[in-house]
């Protein structure tokens, strides 16, 4: 037996029904769910990295770095088709 709950929208507050019958869960309307994606968007949310993660990336886009440059230098800004 599937047991539906009611849980506060993590934008507004408001209840609403945690269940496959809500296609915007855990948010209560697309209103709610489009803000919250949007503050994604904008840099307003993020997910702290860790520090062995960080310099991964550091050492990896060393190396992407190097490559676009090279793309650049030989004239093509277009993959080949």
């Amino acid at each position: 037996m599937t047991t539906i709950r009611e849980v506060k929208c993590p934008l507004c507050g408001r209840l609403s029904l945690y269940a496959p019958t809500n296609p915007y869960r855990p948010f209560c309307s697309e209103r709610c769910r489009l803000i919250d994606l949007g503050e994604w968007a904008d840099g307003k949310y993020a997910i702290p990295v860790h520090k062995e993660a960080q310099s991964y990336q550091e050492e990896s886009g060393d190396e992407d770095e190097a490559i676009l440059s090279n793309n650049d230098a030989d004239g093509d800004s277009e993959p080949e088709s």
